[in-house]
């Protein structure tokens, strides 16, 4: 090589091998109309996997960034699907393409609930950083932060009907909160341990509540309501009654509020015990709450129906009082997460996460007196049950082996689709037979075992050794190398050793023998007479990998101590010692023809480095657990991983040249962003009720404000031109005249933005501003943006404004100015909703059929409801 030597980058090609991740739940999913139950949404790493459960096939893959995904929620219309990061950002997905559009950043640490409300318009999330947020989707923004959990939060449901939202938290409370004044107006107290999970049951009058023991707490909801005098809106109001279970420390109190504020009371209603005896894991229901599904950390999954009123009566007037509940058991491997779908005909369908990367569909009818569970899916193929602890690639670098506890897995690297399933014992170390057409193993229980690729089948098994056999090596002359207390060569020759051997290497010069020893030594042995050579020591801790570079003149060694060395095979001597990784050193290789290698450590990153210069070239970073191992191909071109976040992840080499000083800064500043980014406190401002977020990066550079400024500045300037050439800018019809510029840049700033860009707004700019808010509003441009980016103005500037003579004209043209086009774009729409009932009318009427059946018979119903509730109150009073 020349003076300069150039590195090439290895990016991250793919991620395969995982079917579900445990971090986030299962949901259901609804893809382009299609089949109702078809698809489940699953996080896999970073990324959201929609699988076909059918036909078992990926069909499409939402790309994430960086963190892990820790919830998944689909929206109510089904074309959206918001989705949860470990760092607390929240991104939301068009399952019709897989884009998103919209991202809100406000937590400081993971996910761990989402819920839409009821018309997909509002988005509460919770987080570990015990915070709970209400995001507006439309305008891209957050509402409000609510504080007042002490720990997790486990739970968070909008109610359809009021303006409520009730929390659950692991530090044992439930809280109530009213969203008009962003407050909490009552806190259950009633548990005696972490609330795992609630749902809302019968029209939201019962909640049922699920924490660290076997029973399901039920509690009764009465809602209190006031009317305020006539022509002033509606408010609901009442007194928290608090009672008290005579079975002693269940009770509910509101705190902090005077009474006129609390508008419900909750009462204990009763128990409900399950038949795991453990904590709730997971507590959902359908759509309709119909259907609860819980589960614990073991392997029984419980379904209970629920029963409406005048059912209960029916079987109370039977003397069946144990009818309540109905039950439906499932007992699998452990259950990660569930997912339950209502579908015509009564018939639900239970989706299944569980802990050993395996998806599972279950349909069952909820009208048969004893309902049973049958499978109808299961997705397996994709993945392995448990970790892959041994990686090889084929000599012709197509072909990809991984192993675990129970299989064997080939792969095609083009397409990551699985070739060869094969069942067999704990695998330690795999390679690819010379001519690629057999496998052989090395297992736990110290057995070879050699497998056909051709026909899938086990062609013989060998009893090596009597433990662990923890590595495999082909020898320069095709003969298999494998390793525990004892090195055998063709059967024919024994090294007896004092201590267990963790890994050994072939030169491949054919002249040593590498063994790496429990002592925390490596011996280096002559292959032909099997005398001791060499003898390096250095390691505080067992060398778990080596390897030895193409031309037989460096070994470099991994332990457990975190640190890599590199010696030399003439003499044995340390060329340097370079702490690697943050945790044990599991694996180790140089690439092919080349004096650069890979480690791999169980801080989740892998790194190259140079064995010549002793440098460190890239890192790289994309799994989330341990790596237990690596394999590079034979070219050199493709790097395959295997971690214990049970993926895999295909890297490739581009032509792209890495410059060390570039990489070395670009390190620096992600660790300082990170660094930024756990340190920031976010600065909340209250404008008049208003909440307005920004971290203090965006306080220092506001990027969009400036361009607001820039096209203000480009706006006096080009007016001045206007008037003196006049009768010149009255010829050029087809010139943009700059007012409606200004117009575009605002257009421009991203609705989550728009708030913070005016707020730095400085004062001198905003008279000019409102003089050109006004020229829009006459003209009909953008009056619904310019009345947002008027009354925000209007707020923050109040006191300037209302005392700056000059300005006293340009608020009265607007006044009158808002109010008539606001008048005329209401009554537009008015026009519009006439129209579209005069049009639902006449087609009910010609086809006989009534649009919007099942709503508008839930709105009457809730309607009676209310008057009964009016009639009921007044009858008291």
């Amino acid at each position: 090589m020349g003076l300069t030597k150039q590195y090439l980058r290895y990016v991250a090609s793919a991620v395969f091998g995982v079917i579900g991740s445990q971090k986030a739940n299962i949901a259901f999913v609804t893809l382009r109309g299609g089949e109702k139950g078809r698809y489940v949404a699953v996080a896999a790493c970073e990324h959201v996997f929609i699988w076909d459960v059918r036909k078992a096939e990926k069909v499409l893959i939402l790309q994430g960034n960086k963190h892990e995904v820790t919830f998944l929620c689909p929206s109510p219309d089904g074309i959206h699907i918001a989705v949860g990061y470990e760092d607390g950002a929240v991104r939301i997905f068009s399952l019709l393409n897989g884009e998103s559009n919209v991202s809100f950043s406000g937590h400081k640490s993971a996910v761990t609930v989402i819920h839409y409300d009821t018309l997909g318009a509002r988005l509460v999330t919770g987080s570990k950083d015990t915070d709970v947020i209400v995001w507006d989707i439309i305008n891209e923004c957050g509402l409000y932060r609510l504080k007042g959990h002490k720990d997790v939060i486990t739970q968070a449901l909008f109610l359809t009907d009021k303006n409520l939202l009730v929390t659950s938290s692991k530090d044992s409370f439930v809280k109530w909160w009213d969203l008009d004044t962003q407050h909490c107006f009552k806190t259950m107290v009633g548990h005696r341990s972490e609330v795992w999970g609630m749902v809302l049951l019968n029209e939201e009058s019962r909640l049922l509540t699920g924490s660290a023991d076997s029973e399901l707490r039920a509690w009764d909801i009465s809602y209190l309501q006031e009317e305020k005098a006539e022509g002033e809106p509606k408010q609901k109001k009442g007194k928290t009654l608090l009672d008290d279970d005579d079975d002693g420390g269940d009770h509910e109190e509101g705190l902090d509020e005077s009474p006129e504020d609390r508008i419900l009371s909750c009462k204990k209603a009763g128990s409900l015990l399950r038949e795991a005896r453990d904590r709730v894991v997971s507590l959902t229901t359908d759509a309709r709450a119909r259907v609860i599904a819980c589960h614990g950390s073991d392997s029984v999954l419980e379904l209970f129906t629920v029963l409406s009123e005048q059912e209960v009566q029916r079987k109370m007037v039977k003397k069946l009082k144990k009818a309540k509940k109905k039950a439906v058991f499932i007992y699998l491997y452990n259950i990660g997460w569930v997912d339950c779908l209502s579908c015509a005909g009564g018939e639900l369908k239970v989706a299944l996460l569980l802990q050993n990367n395996t998806v599972e569909t279950y349909s069952l009818k909820t009208s048969d007196k004893t309902p049973a569970a049958n499978k109808t899916a299961r997705l397996t193929l994709g993945g392995h049950r448990t970790d892959a602890r041994t990686l090889a690639f084929s000599s012709d670098n197509l072909a990809i082996l991984s192993a675990s506890g129970d299989t064997v897995k080939v792969w095609n690297r083009s397409t990551l689709q699985v070739i060869r399933t094969m069942a067999c014992e704990y695998a330690l170390c795999s390679l690819f037979v010379p001519g690629d057409r057999q496998i052989i193993l090395g297992t736990k229980s110290g057995k070879l075992q050699l497998f056909e690729l051709a026909s899938g089948s086990l062609l013989e098994t060998v009893d090596a050794h009597v433990g662990a056999l923890w590595s495999l090596c082909l020898a320069p002359d095709q003969v298999c190398l494998h390793v525990y207390r004892r090195l055998t060569v063709k059967h024919s020759r024994t090294l007896q050793l004092d201590e267990d051997v963790l890994c050994v290497k072939f030169s491949p010069d054919h002249r040593l023998l590498a063994v790496s020893l429990l002592d925390c030594t490596v011996k280096i042995f002559y292959t032909d007479t099997l005398k001791f050579f060499l003898s390096l020591y250095g390691h505080k801790l067992p060398v778990l990998c080596l390897d030895i570079s193409h031309d037989s003149t460096l070994i470099a060694t991994g332990s457990a101590d975190r640190n890599v060395k590199i010696w030399g095979l003439d003499f044995g001597d340390c060329h340097r010692s370079m702490f690697a990784h943050d945790d044990s050193v599991m694996f180790l290789q140089f690439v092919p023809k080349t004096h650069l290698f890979f480690t791999a450590g169980k801080d989740k990153k892998i790194k190259q480095w140079d064995a010549d210069k002793f440098e460190h070239i890239q890192t790289l970073e994309g799994h989330h657990r341990e790596v237990w191992c690596l394999a590079i191909s034979p070219n050199g071109d493709h790097v395959v991983s295997s971690s214990h976040d049970k993926s895999l992840r295909l890297w490739e080499r581009t032509r792209e040249p890495i410059i060390l000083e570039e990489e070395r800064e670009m390190e620096r500043e992600a660790e300082f962003e990170e660094s930024m980014a756990k340190g920031d406190e976010p600065v909340v401002m209250k404008v008049r009720h208003h909440w307005v977020c920004m971290s203090l990066f965006e306080l220092v550079i506001p990027v969009q404000a400036e361009r607001i400024m820039e096209a203000l500045e480009l706006y006096r300037e080009e007016a001045r031109k206007m008037e003196e050439h006049k009768y010149a800018c009255e010829n050029a019809g087809k010139q943009v005249q700059p007012s409606r510029y200004v117009l575009d840049v605002v257009r421009k700033v991203r609705s989550s933005e728009l708030e913070v860009s005016l707020l730095v707004l400085p004062f001198p700019y905003v008279p000019e501003l409102l003089t050109l808010f006004n020229s829009y509003i006459q003209q009909g441009l953008e009056v619904e943006l310019v009345c947002r980016c008027l009354f925000f103005l209007l707020r923050i500037h109040f006191g300037q404004i209302s005392s700056n003579q000059m300005l006293l004209s340009v608020i009265d043209e607007l006044r009158t100015n808002t109010i008539a086009k606001v008048g005329d774009i209401r009554d537009v729409l008015g026009f519009n909703s006439a129209g579209l009932q005069f049009l639902q009318r006449e087609i009910e009427s010609k086809e006989n059929v009534m649009f919007f059946a099942e709503a508008t018979g839930q709105l009457e119903q809730k309607k009676k409801k209310r008057r009964k509730r009016e009639r009921a109150i007044l009858t008291i009073a």
